[in-house]
């Protein structure tokens, strides 16, 4: 027995001793000899074709000396005992069985003729085992798990019959044939009762374990493999197998001599079920030595070059999976064995013509299995184009890469769709390929741009971004991942040229962005834009918001600190960028990318427009500025913080300030209001403490949130900013401070009592933080040292001067809302003093009435008001005389009516 059983022997003698005792239902302790005895009287009793078979009797005879005339007799007993279970193995009577077994495989390893009973009891465990009652099966779970375990223990017995006959018994687990005649009382267990127990008992680690000891006998190693490659169905199985490192054992057989090919076949059908049973992690782990490495390289070549059945490529491609998964894992010895370069070649070859002996003599066809072979192979340049290796390795890598031709490979497809010739790919395939190859470059280009610049990939682009948005006919099929969205047009190839694009802009190499600017890629952008705009108008998907989105970014990334580059985006530009910040705030939840998308409209907003006067004039022409504070009203988070940056930045230009102050939102809300109640919701979250009326609590950090105040005091390096300048990134308070300064604190139109309150507040924010900087500044040094007497006292002046103008600003706040409290006094008098006077005149006009009444209705009311008037007109004569003076008289002879004649 070879040095690798040791293990196997080891488990069997610390899990299932050779001599298993009988085992009861429910917990399986030993019995003495006259509960055997009982048992089998039981078991005589159940079964009466079994009552001549005392399986204790037979215990105790096979446990016996040995000599010639017991030997025969101990056959014959044997022989006895296979007969009468020919049916199935009961429950109940298992644990005894596999005890028969175990003192069997002792004797054989003396006496050969031991070796055909022992065969026929295991191939009677392969029948479906007896139960009496249902319960059977779970009160006898744990001694028929172990029973089963023992058939794995088993495998030490060094005979090839035995060995292959145990694989048999475990294979016909998972093919249940009833046997022809059922025991009296008694009915099988349920199809999948065995395959339950085998994974409670472990068989599957015990079967990886026993590869050792059929290392050399090919017959047998495929027979064990084969009862893996059933037990690998079961993702606990597959658990337990990854524990006895079955991963990388099985990998060394796939290189393994066998004409027959099964070797190969289910060593890679396990390797699969592992991959999907396991964590992925350590199955490459496992994988992920040298000699597993080289074994998997040698059967990939040797399948490659020499494999011409369709099974031969399919399993050539299943290798390159697992190969594609150790090119993931940093430790796995992809480069020193060769197999990196052989990967790179044979992705590169068919493209670029570079010899090469690695690939001599290999011409692909144009089938599918080949089909996925060149997808497999891209996508295997992807993933070593992202290697995170040492610093050394990746440097190989990418010298592997660039000396390869993997640049000019991938851009060859970066070209118009051309109708594919004879014994070409179709055009379904092309196009796959095609995408493919350009999603794989994006990942490329910005590890190999000097290469990229060498094949001019700037302009295969941009030459390549002009077809897509030309009328020329084209009629994409969009069968493939990346080929989403794109059925009918060729919105995906738009898509992916523009990753590619993306991933080299966002270096900022200035070389890559100058090529693209003098080439005209900012009108040819903008173009495409307004494509994808009208696009969208059509019919709106996550498509056409991504291209807007990544050509958005794009603008911002070319046109960000050149001027030049800003005239240039200002003269279409601003036009094409307003509808994007018009969009509609319901979107923003849509799940498409709206959100992102108005994200990089903003951003270009602030990269392509601001510091551009001409840009900046055209863009408060189109009222953006309004549009902005639309945007700032729905007071969220996130867009906040960029729109106020936006803002401040755009008060540099003087007209922005009419604009901002022009700008009436829902009830008539002013720019200063929002910005004030903005203030006042950033303070609210970070806890900051303020009264009902909004003043200021704490006079020593009046603006210091709750967070900032549980801090302790740690003493950091001076190049390093203090919590308090740290803060000023984390909110948008030091924005809003800054747009309400170029608005001015003064004559802010639509502001209430406490918006004045918490606009003091904010006109001392650069005071109070200048305060809370000193203070922690001196907290820091009390920390450290003692500061002397002049210091120390430099030090308190600074820290009062803070809480003086805490105090003030409380004074100022109680002072304002005084006032404006004095001033609603007396405009409410006002109100009041009108309210009287209408008052007042409603009782005037309403006694006049009276009157009229009155005199209409009563004759003597009305002689009365005659002589009322006669007297008043009386009075009002003068009372001197003149000569020649002539009098009227008031009185209109023969007149009716009760009230004043019109000439009168």
């Amino acid at each position: 027995m070879s040095s690798l059983a040791e293990p196997l022997a080891s488990r069997a003698t610390s899990r299932s001793p050779a001599r298993t005792p009988a085992l009861s239902p429910a917990s399986g302790p030993s019995r003495c000899g006259g509960e055997r005895r009982r048992n089998a009287s039981d078991a005589g009793a159940d079964l009466g074709t079994l009552r001549s078979v005392d399986l204790n009797h037979v215990i105790n005879l096979l446990e016996q000396s040995y000599s010639k005339d017991l030997e025969i007799e101990q056959l014959k007993t044997l022989k006895k005992v296979v007969k009468h279970f020919e049916n199935g193995l009961p429950l109940k009577d298992l644990a005894q069985i596999m005890e028969i077994l175990s003192l069997c495989a002792e004797k054989m390893n003396e006496h050969e003729v031991f070796t055909e009973p022992l065969c026929e009891l295991i191939k009677l465990c392969g029948l479906p085992f007896q139960k009496k009652k249902s319960s059977d099966e779970v009160s006898y779970s744990v001694a028929v798990s172990k029973s089963i375990a023992q058939l794995g223990y088993l495998m030490r017995v060094p005979s090839s019959q035995v060995r292959i006959q145990i694989c048999k018994c475990i294979v016909s687990f998972y093919n249940v044939e009833l046997p022809r005649k059922l025991l009296s009382g008694y009915q099988p267990t349920s199809a999948i009762y065995k395959i339950q127990m085998a994974e409670l008992g472990g068989l599957a680690e015990t079967l990886v374990l026993s590869l050792a000891l059929v290392e050399n006998q090919l017959t047998e190693k495929l027979w064990v493999l084969k009862v893996l490659q059933h037990l690998s169905s079961s993702g606990v199985n597959c658990r337990l197998m990854m524990k006895a490192q079955a991963a990388s054992r099985l990998c060394l057989y796939l290189n393994g001599a066998d004409p027959s090919g099964q070797l190969v076949f289910y060593s890679s059908e396990i390797l699969w079920n592992l991959l999907e049973n396991t964590s992925k992690e350590e199955f490459v782990n496992q994988l992920s030595s040298l000699e597993c490495v080289h074994a998997l390289k040698e059967i990939f070549v040797d399948l490659l070059m020499h494999g011409f059945r369709h099974y031969d490529r399919q399993l050539r491609n299943d290798l390159l999976v697992i190969a594609t998964l150790l090119a993931e894992n940093p430790a796995a010895p992809m480069i020193e064995s060769g197999f990196t370069k052989l990967l790179i070649v044979l992705a590169t070859f068919m493209e670029v013509k570079i010899p090469n002996s690695l690939v001599k003599g290999l011409k692909l066809t144009y089938c599918y299995e080949d089909f996925e072979l060149k997808k497999l192979l891209f996508n295997v340049i992807g993933v070593l184009s992202k290697d995170p290796r040492a610093l050394s390795l990746i440097v190989l890598t990418l010298q592997l890469l660039s000396e390869n031709g993997v640049m000019p490979a991938l851009l060859h497809y970066v070209k118009p769709n051309q109708k594919p010739g004879f014994h070409d790919w179709s055009a379904a395939q092309y196009e796959e390929l095609q995408l493919h190859a350009i999603a794989v470059l994006a990942s490329v280009a910005p590890t190999l741009v000097d290469k990229y610049m060498s094949c001019q990939a700037n302009t295969l682009l941009l030459v390549f971004l002009e077809w897509c948005i030309c009328q020329a006919p084209f009629f994409g099929q969009g069968n493939s991942f990346h080929g989403t969205g794109g059925r009918g047009n060729k919105l995906a190839q738009m898509r992916y040229s523009l990753r590619v694009l993306r991933s080299v802009v966002s270096l900022y190499d200035d070389a890559v962005n100058l090529n693209l600017c003098d080439q005209g890629a900012i009108s040819q952008l903008l173009d495409i834009l307004k494509y994808a705009a009208n696009k969208s108008k059509e019919k709106e998907d996550a498509i056409l918001l991504e291209i807007e989105a990544d050509t958005l970014f794009l603008l911002s990334a070319l046109c960000e600190n050149d001027l030049h580059r800003k005239e240039l985006f200002s003269y279409e530009g601003v036009d094409v960028l307003i509808p994007f910040i018009q969009m509609d705030p319901k979107k923003l939840d849509s799940g498409l990318g709206h959100n992102r998308l108005l994200f990089t409209a903003l951003d270009c907003l602030w990269s392509c427009v601001i510091g551009c006067y001409v840009a900046e004039d055209r863009f408060l022409e189109k009222q953006g500025i309004l549009l902005l504070l639309d945007l700032l009203a729905l007071k969220q988070k996130k867009l906040c913080n960029i729109i106020l940056g936006i803002l401040t930045e755009f008060c540099e230009n003087p007209k922005t300030i009419l604009h901002i102050n022009t700008w009436r939102g829902a009830k008539d809300q002013t720019a200063a209001n929002l910005l004030i109640q903005l203030w006042r919701q950033e303070e609210c979250e970070l806890g900051v403490k303020r009264d009902q009326y909004g003043r200021i609590v704490d006079m020593k950090r009046p603006i210091a949130s709750q967070f900032q105040k549980q801090q302790e005091v740690i003493p950091i390096p001076a190049n390093y900013p203090s919590f308090a300048i740290l803060e000023i990134s984390e909110n948008i308070r030091a924005k809003l401070y800054s747009l309400l300064s170029k608005l001015g604190f003064e004559n802010l139109p639509g502001l209430s009592a406490k918006d004045f309150v918490t606009l003091a507040i904010i006109q001392r924010y650069i005071d109070f933080k200048v305060g809370e900087v000193w203070s922690e500044l001196c907290a820091e040094l009390k920390e450290e040292f003692r500061p002397v007497v002049l210091d120390e006292e430099a030090l308190k002046v600074i820290l009062e001067v803070p809480e003086n103008t805490g105090r003030t600003l409380a004074a100022l706040q109680t002072e304002v809302l005084e006032s404006l409290h004095h001033q609603e006094i007396q405009e409410e008098e006002k109100a009041y003093t009108k309210i009287q006077a209408i008052r007042k005149q409603r009782e005037m006009v309403n006694k006049s009435w009276e009157n009229f009444l009155a005199r209409t209705s009563n004759y003597e009311a009305l002689k009365k008001a005659k002589r009322l008037q006669e007297k008043s007109i009386e009075a009002s004569r003068c009372k001197s005389k003149t000569q020649n003076e002539a009098v009227h008289p008031t009185d209109i002879k023969g007149l009716g009516t009760t009230v004043s004649h019109p000439q009168l």
